[in-house]
């Protein structure tokens, strides 16, 4: 069989700045940064770090209070998002009359899943003195809680699955969403990613690795400084983005708006450290992604990288950028959306997905904020962006997803033609 088109019909997220997709592409394009400083009440010790949450999220008014009463903070996320994203994609929640959704699915990405869920137990029982935790708490923490409750609401039949693969679990879902469309297995597949990663759990975990950016106080806005010579760690954010990936051919008979194309899915390992990255891994993953896209380094005009903003890790991935791309890199926009909204471990690919499909769509360049003045020279020899750029020639992209463990995911979008 001819592989299938694949289109991008729907995006939906819950924004950091707290407004609707416009908005959130606005503030990046203009450098605004969602960072700002935590400070918890936890004992023994509370947490006092730069962070990005979404404090205007209520999750009783997107999804009403029985249905949210039902799941963790990670699935009130992505359920949000994703009903964003079908309305976004002009499709109703239930089948029409006749309609059959069985080869309709849901792919979805998580980190984390519902680690609120027993951290509140934990907390419950050995501070407060509780006998026993909600019977709720192993539906409302189970890893694949938020594609159950898409495929319910929205009575999707097909495959119904999440992927865990750390920073990678979103890029992972997406990938293989394609995957599955491109070779006729699905019409259409909701798909994305959701975190929550404000625990205290995760945030002492991530600080004894000394991987997180210090406390700065009321300058927590540029404590995510990825490609700078100053950079000092990741900053931890939660969130949920979701895309809905769509058979060409259905997408147009149905007169959808197609913000993009999807195109091709990179994937490798390392195989090399845990949490060391490897420029050959990354570099291998690329390259599986242009070759399944028929791209030349040439046809790409830009890269929302991984860019973490870690010592380690941030020269690494230009290193693989380089690698992959050779006389057409110093071309190549390059910017790490992180820099703004946090890293939401398994939401990022997702997140920064849809960031990749905005600038398609928009022919507009999100910029690296705070790096002007401060690139470091080991992450040099790209075209990086300093300040958002309007009116910019994009005519295919890639999304860099890379995570602990070694597990590399690169998606391929390319701009879709005028409708």
């Amino acid at each position: 069989m001819k592989p299938r088109r694949v289109a991008v019909t729907g995006l939906g997220l819950v924004s950091p700045y707290g407004g609707d997709l416009p908005d959130f592409f606005a503030r990046l394009l203009q450098g605004e940064s969602a960072v700002y400083h935590l400070q918890t009440d936890d004992v023994p010790r509370p947490l006092s770090m730069p962070f990005v949450s979404c404090r205007g999220f209520d999750a009783r008014s997107a999804l009403g209070g029985p249905l949210a009463a039902m799941m963790e903070r990670f699935s009130q996320l992505g359920l949000a998002a994703a009903f964003d994203a079908w309305l976004d994609a002009g499709l109703s929640r239930q089948p029409a009359e006749g309609e059959s959704r069985d080869d309709w699915g849901c792919l979805w990405g998580t980190a984390l899943g519902g680690i609120q869920t027993f951290e509140r137990g934990y907390k419950d029982m050995w501070l407060n003195g509780r006998q026993r935790i909600s019977p709720l708490s192993v539906v409302m923490s189970m890893g694949n809680a938020v594609n159950a409750h898409i495929s319910i609401q929205l009575a999707l039949g097909g495959v119904s699955s999440s992927h865990t693969a750390a920073c990678a679990s979103s890029a992972v879902a997406i990938g293989e969403a394609f995957r599955r469309i491109r070779a006729g297995d699905a019409k259409l597949i909701l798909t994305g990613g959701s975190d929550a990663t404000q625990t205290y759990g995760v945030a002492q975990g991530w600080l004894a690795m000394k991987l997180l950016s210090p406390d700065v106080g009321d300058a927590a806005y540029q404590a995510c400084r990825p490609f700078a010579q100053d950079r000092a760690g990741l900053v931890l954010g939660e969130g949920g983005a979701a895309l809905v990936l769509e058979d060409w051919e259905h997408a147009e008979q149905r007169g959808a708006t197609i913000h993009a194309e999807m195109v091709g899915y990179g994937a490798s390992c390392d195989h090399s450290h845990l949490v060391r990255p490897d420029a050959a891994g990354q570099a291998r993953a690329m390259r599986a992604a242009l070759a399944e896209a028929a791209f030349e380094p040439e046809d790409v005009d830009y890269v929302n990288a991984h860019g973490t903003s870690t010592p380690e890790g941030d020269p690494i991935e230009i290193d693989a950028i380089k690698q992959v791309f050779g006389a057409h890199a110093p071309r190549l926009a390059v910017s790490a959306t992180k820099s703004m909204h946090g890293h939401l471990l398994g939401a990022a690919g997702a997140i920064e997905a849809l960031a990749t499909v905005l600038a398609l769509r928009q022919q507009a360049l999100p910029p690296t904020a705070h790096l002007a003045g401060r690139l470091d020279s080991a992450c040099a020899g790209v075209d990086h962006v300093f300040e958002g750029r309007r009116n910019a020639r994009v005519r295919a992209a890639l999304s860099n997803s890379f995570a602990f463990g070694g597990s590399n995911a690169v998606l391929a979008f390319r701009q879709a033609p005028s409708q």
